[in-house]
């Protein structure tokens, strides 16, 4: 079965999201594909900024992010899918006038609404929820949007401010930052990883369970534990 779901924009992304992953091979004609449908979606009915929409099933059962958080509040949903699809089309790099138009408005469309949100980018460093907010972060790691290591930088001294104590950060969802994170090379991020890390040990001691998103929230725990 294909990666593209023409029934769920979330589900395209998802297996998208998992090939590069685990660095599996997209043929060209699946990603042009892919790239070509989900440009169709950028700024449509129920798009977040401009950016690209769910679907009805999309908005109906909900989603996961790809470390497994559920997301049904209908802002949240729209928005973090927007972030996570442009987020795929800069990974699928498919040089089409049409997608690349496509992914150009839906960042005009987000830097708006990031450039208007004086709370964002000089004081508070949180955009919406927690995983909104890193949700941002991906998108800007992957090299999207603008001034990405200023706007990263100043979300990671937000993050140090919500430490709870016991390795995670109050409202933000665990895996899905550490996720983030792992994606950030900057002395900031280094710290945020040192602090979970006692956390991340236990992690790797546990039974394994058979699920997609603990394979993938291990790897996760892997990586940012060979980071610092």
């Amino acid at each position: 079965m294909g990666m593209l779901n023409r029934r769920s924009l979330a589900k395209t992304v998802d297996s998208v999201n998992e090939a590069f992953f685990f660095k599996r091979r997209i043929p060209i004609g699946e990603k042009k594909d892919i790239a070509e449908w989900i440009a169709g979606r950028q700024g449509t009915k129920l798009s977040y900024a401009k950016m690209f929409a769910p679907t009805e099933y999309d908005m109906k059962h909900g989603i996961r992010v790809f470390t497994g958080e559920r997301i049904i509040s209908g802002a949240a949903l729209r928005h973090v899918l927007g972030e996570e699809t442009c987020r795929t089309l800069l990974q699928l790099k498919v040089r089409k006038a049409d997608v690349q138009g496509a992914l150009d408005r839906a960042e005009q469309g987000m830097l708006k609404r990031l450039n208007s949100s004086r709370e964002w980018f000089y004081k508070s460093g949180i955009f919406c929820c927690g995983t909104c907010t890193a949700s941002v972060w991906r998108h800007l790691a992957a090299g999207g949007l603008d001034n990405g290591r200023r706007r990263i930088a100043v979300g990671m001294k937000a993050l140090k401010k919500y430490r709870d104590g016991e390795g995670r950060w109050g409202r933000f969802p665990f895996y899905y930052t550490l996720l983030a994170l792992s994606e950030i090379d900057t002395a900031v991020a280094k710290k945020e990883k040192q602090y979970a890390a006692p956390l991340l040990e236990k992690f790797l001691k546990r039974k394994k369970a058979k699920s997609k998103y603990h394979e993938r929230r291990r790897i996760v725990v892997e990586q940012i534990l060979g980071q610092i």
